[in-house]
């Protein structure tokens, strides 16, 4: 019988899956005048302003838990005040993640919405790579199998069958290379978040501060001062919201996931989102999706699972 929390948790992940799904559709589907930079730097502009709030309402919680506290409660204490301590690393993983929706949206515009939506679940595999190097967790031959399984079936998809290597996607490269430094911030994340001294919406808020904050002090000196009346298009400022909408609260929803299932399971469930994708790319940004997509797809979520139980055992 299915428990109530789990339930919750399949609801807000199916929720997930659709925001995920459509971040590669939305980053496709703007208007072409609106170059990667700028995007990058409102898209984290629209998620700061999104977790400003849930941090402040955070605090005040950690506070008011802090003074109510009946002896020395360090943990919360921990997750007040720890990223305090870890200024300069807070500033290393911001820099990483100013390059990560840069990279993210020039692959996708090369790789195509489908091509790029596989080429992201590659991150299971730097996760357990990064895993062994930074946190010094294992790794199985099941694991190191299946993740040269997971890229066959990359490869299968974005060369049509071929498997010609001249053939295979730059974007999609890019766009690995971007999954890899993804992985490399929020490895050092977990370091922080082991401690308990950060939470995922302090995560958030600072990589998004600095992030934006680097993109828009430095996006005139790459581009014209006239690209300011881009701001002021109405077409423009719904993809801005929209695009800072998919991936705040797709990140939301995710955190919701976890809070109700284990993060093997999110994660299998989150790499259905590929199908979102597919879908709406074939019916809005008219891109093909082939039997060698499909098939494609299939063996990277069984290399997805048999990852996750590995893990997990």
């Amino acid at each position: 019988m299915v428990s109530e929390n789990h339930k919750k948790g399949l609801i807000w992940g199916l929720i997930a899956i659709v925001l995920v799904g459509l971040q590669p559709i939305v980053a496709n589907s703007r208007p072409k005048i609106i170059d990667a930079y700028l995007f990058s730097t409102m898209m984290n502009i629209v998620q700061f302003f999104i977790f400003l709030p849930l941090v402040m309402l955070e605090r005040r919680k950690l506070k008011f838990i802090l003074k109510n506290s009946s002896g020395d409660d360090s943990t919360t204490e921990s997750l007040l005040n720890g990223w305090k301590n870890n200024k300069k690393l807070l500033f290393l993983i911001g820099l990483i993640f100013t390059f990560v929706p840069l990279l993210l949206f020039i692959g996708l515009e090369l790789a195509g919405a489908i091509n790029g939506s596989i080429a992201l679940k590659s991150e299971i595999i730097f996760s357990i790579l990064f895993g062994y190097l930074i946190l010094k967790e294992k790794i199985t031959k099941i694991q190191v199998i299946f993740s040269i399984v997971l890229f066959f079936g990359l490869f299968l998809a974005v060369t049509q069958g071929s498997f010609h290597g001249l053939e295979f996607n730059l974007g999609v490269l890019i766009i690995i290379f971007d999954v890899g430094l993804y992985m490399l911030g929020h490895s050092f994340s977990k370091k922080l978040y082991d401690r308990k001294e950060l939470t995922p919406n302090q995560f958030v808020l600072f990589r998004t501060l600095i992030g934006g904050t680097i993109l828009a002090s430095t996006y005139f000196i790459f581009y014209p001062l006239k690209n300011l009346s881009l701001l002021l298009d109405p077409l423009n400022q719904l993809y801005f919201l929209l695009i800072g909408f998919v991936y705040g609260f797709g990140l939301l929803t995710w955190s919701k996931t976890l809070s109700y299932i284990k993060m093997g399971k999110t994660i299998i469930l989150i790499s259905f989102s590929t199908f979102i994708t597919a879908f709406f790319a074939t019916l809005l940004l008219g891109e093909i999706f082939t039997i060698y997509h499909f098939i494609g797809i299939l063996i990277v979520i069984i290399s997805i699972v048999m990852i996750i139980k590995e893990k997990d055992e």
